[in-house]
């Protein structure tokens, strides 16, 4: 298709490009090559009368350091991979803004996460059940099918059993490396009643155990590598990287057999994307569905510039409001780590290797022969799950241990042997938002997490913080003589706690909840303004169109989240295919 003419070419809010409208229509399109969308886009082109097209604002997942498990430290934070995003400054973290790392390359935040399989407990999905109505998100029983779901995803290295499947896409493993002085953490956490366990993921999380990881034979198993590439040559899938979604395309005109469901009450009918691709605006339209999965920052970003969100919002940004949306961008809902450190003696760790060059090329060595050692740890290595009031019907708080320690992400590692006992809320009830700062789709959002913004999560930051110094404290670590680098012994009371929460916490990137799924009455309204979608992730209001990321979330899983949103994926495509 020929170029216009430069001389006349129109602008993007002060960007000079050339239009070429309409490039290509399509069956489907997905914004986002993330998780979700790599799911999406293999199992509706596995239809070969659809066809697809996956949009992906980054580039190809290529890089060597992608593959490498401990190449997190190359990828998040640079704009190669990662959107760069940064938080708002939060009271919650004694004024700070914050890295938000998300992913910006095929396998979006999977190229670049922590690589950690965990589905949450059985509770989190008696929540969304309750949220959406809808039982089927029940853990199992009569009604749920989570655990099913689950199987039928998971390549399990030990064989399908009564928890695990076998044969399917996302690979799952046990870590490569072990570690004296986690071991000895976790003997310390067993003194204190945390018990070692098999592993998690069987419903309820209470104990302690080494994380399973998304690795295969030691590199990182992205949701790319699981169900986008060994469909890369499908005539009916297009992939498009390098392509900023700009706006959703929408129509008016909604036909009687789109008002069904969650569409009911229908203002517009999404019909395809304006793109922004190789310095030109392109617009793709869409014969189906147009599906979103940005994640949480992005999807809701997407639809407030196009007018999708609340109405006040969109109106002050000078955007035409198409359907005023109020919960879009709203109940951002994220994990707050506060980070202890620990000096530790008479253990390896890897601030004591890495600062020797012959061990430092030793891992480097045992990586390149045997996929093995430090060089395949994930960002965290074992785990623990407690609750803070015995009186709970399952944890609520979870341990990140690292065999390291440095003073904040992308500086160097402590010149001496340490451990980082992190310790985050599970359940919190402090919620944030996203939202637009201009008309313009290329400025990023405002994030604003507001952690530590209720007197529920500031409590449990403190017993948190107070649970880990008895592990450390307990007689199974003695011998290593752990001494508190921070927050520091000096802080005793409950207010010097929490101001160490807020000077110490951060995020573990679990951003969930901005395009929430909700219950719906007879007569297809939601039965809170806060909802955007219905439980198969359909638009309220907006025909042809759906969200299927961690937006979609009603409330947070307990622990990573990557394979939460795996699930809703999963379910979202089976709807679609019904």
């Amino acid at each position: 298709m020929g170029e216009a003419d430069p001389g006349a070419a129109p602008t993007w809010l002060g960007r000079n490009v050339l239009e070429t409208s309409p490039v290509a229509e399509f069956d489907f399109i997905i914004v986002g090559a993330g998780s979700a969308g790599c799911l999406l886009a293999n199992r509706l082109s596995a239809n070969p009368a659809h066809r697809v097209l996956l949009v992906e604002a980054g580039g190809r997942d290529n890089w060597f350091w992608i593959r490498v498990p401990v190449g997190y430290l190359y990828t998040i934070a640079n704009p190669r991979t990662d959107w760069c995003f940064m938080t708002e400054p939060d009271p919650g973290l004694a004024g700070r803004s914050i890295i938000y790392a998300r992913g910006r390359v095929i396998g979006g935040c999977s190229s670049i996460n922590a690589m950690i399989h965990m589905r949450g407990q059985a509770s989190d999905y008696e929540l969304w059940a309750y949220a959406t109505g809808d039982r089927r998100w029940l853990w199992d029983g009569p009604d749920g099918q989570t655990l099913a779901t689950y199987k039928e995803l998971e390549d399990y290295f030990g064989g399908a059993d009564d928890w695990h499947g076998a044969g399917g896409e996302i690979r799952v493993e046990r870590p490569r490396v072990r570690w004296k002085i986690l071991d000895a953490w976790q003997d310390a956490a067993a003194e204190l009643g945390i018990e070692p366990k098999e592993e998690f993921n069987r419903g309820d999380n209470s104990g302690s155990a080494y994380f399973h990881v998304n690795q295969k034979r030691g590199r990182r198993w992205s949701m790319a590598d699981a169900f986008l590439h060994p469909i890369s040559r499908r005539p009916n899938l297009t992939v498009y990287t390098q392509t900023q979604a700009l706006k959703l395309l929408l129509d008016d005109q909604v036909h009687d057999e789109q008002r069904r469901g969650a569409w009911t009450t229908a203002q517009h009918r999404a019909t395809g994307v304006r793109l922004l691709k190789d310095g030109q605006i392109v617009d793709v339209r869409a014969r189906k569905e147009v599906i979103l999965s940005a994640g949480a920052v992005g999807s809701p970003h997407l639809m407030q510039v196009s007018g999708l969100g609340p109405a006040e919002l969109l109106t002050e940004h000078h955007v035409p409001v198409a359907v005023d949306l109020p919960g879009v961008g709203e109940n951002l809902q994220d994990h707050l780590q506060i980070r202890s450190v620990y000096r530790i003696r008479g253990a390896r760790t890897v601030n004591t290797l890495y600062r020797n060059l012959i061990t430092r090329a030793g891992m480097g060595i045992q990586y390149a022969l045997l996929r093995s050692g430090p060089m395949t740890m994930p960002p965290s290595t074992l785990g623990a799950f407690a609750k803070s009031d015995p009186d709970l019907a399952s944890p609520n708080l979870e341990w990140h241990v690292q065999p390291l320690s440095l003073p904040k992400f992308g500086e160097p590692l402590h010149p001496y042997g340490a451990i980082t006992p992190s310790v985050c809320n599970l359940r919190p009830t402090s919620r944030g938002h996203v939202r637009i700062v201009d008309a313009d789709p290329l400025t990023h959002p405002k994030i604003f997490c507001n952690y530590l913004s209720t007197d529920a999560d500031r409590d449990i930051a403190v017993r948190g913080l107070r649970m880990t110094r008895q592990i450390m404290a307990a007689p199974a670590l003695a011998r290593y003589q752990p001494e508190e680098m921070l927050p520091g012994p000096q802080l005793v009371s409950d207010d010097d706690l929490q101001q160490a929460a807020r000077e110490l916490g951060t995020t573990i990137f679990h951003p969930v909840g901005t395009c929430t799924m909700g219950a719906f009455d007879a007569r297809g309204l939601p039965r809170s303004a806060a909802t955007v979608l219905d439980t198969d992730c359909r638009v309220f209001r907006v025909a042809g169109l759906r969200v299927v990321d961690a937006s979609a979330m009603p409330t947070i899983t307990s622990g990573n989240t990557n394979a939460p949103v795996m699930l809703i994926a999963e379910r979202a495509a089976r709807a679609i295919q019904d």
